[in-house]
């Protein structure tokens, strides 16, 4: 009598099918923490915009100065009200945002529109109901070294993200631009 013939998989073929299945999480693992950090660049970064911007349409709305403190030896920021007429000394009430930066957002350094320029320091960033007092760039890099360029245009109070290190339009040739 002939016995019937069980069909299902051996020992190896099972390996080479567990072996593939590994190899497409493993790629699927490395691209999702690939974009993972991109994003958190990217995020890192567009809060950054977010606070200039909030910190010049509350000054635009209203009859308060904001003040954006960039602290490039501690990889951090602020956004505060300033209601002190000490500049240099920060209250805690008035402090609206603080964040600091991590991973793979690093600043590298603040250049004024007036050339000012300051890679070890503080840079403020001060807006009143008239607009920005500076205009200038953040210069930030991204895990790879790449970098990118917040713009702070004191001529229009726009607030943007721009890739590479852009240089500066600078203010007091406004008269001859052909605009």
């Amino acid at each position: 009598m002939a016995r019937p013939r069980i069909l299902g998989f051996t020992m190896a073929e099972l390996l080479v099918v567990l072996a593939v299945i590994s190899l497409f999480v493993m790629l699927a693992q490395l691209h999702l923490f690939g974009l993972l950090r991109k994003n958190t660049f990217r995020a890192q970064v567009q809060e950054l915009v977010s606070t200039m911007q909030m910190a010049a349409s509350a000054a635009a709305e209203s009859d308060r100065r904001y003040e954006v403190i960039i602290d490039i030896p501690e990889q951090s920021y602020l956004l505060r009200q300033i209601t002190n007429p000490d500049l240099s000394e920060v209250l805690e009430e008035e402090i609206i945002v603080q964040d600091n930066l991590s991973g793979g957002c690093r600043l590298a350094y603040v250049e004024f529109d007036d050339r000012e320029y300051t890679n070890d320091g503080r840079a403020k960033f001060r807006a009143g109901h008239a607009g920005w007092a500076y205009g200038g760039k953040i210069v930030l890099l991204d895990e790879s070294g790449q970098p990118y360029s917040i713009v702070v245009n004191r001529l229009n109070r726009i607030v943007a993200l721009e890739e590479g290190d852009v240089g500066l339009l600078d203010p007091r040739l406004r008269n001859e631009l052909p605009f």
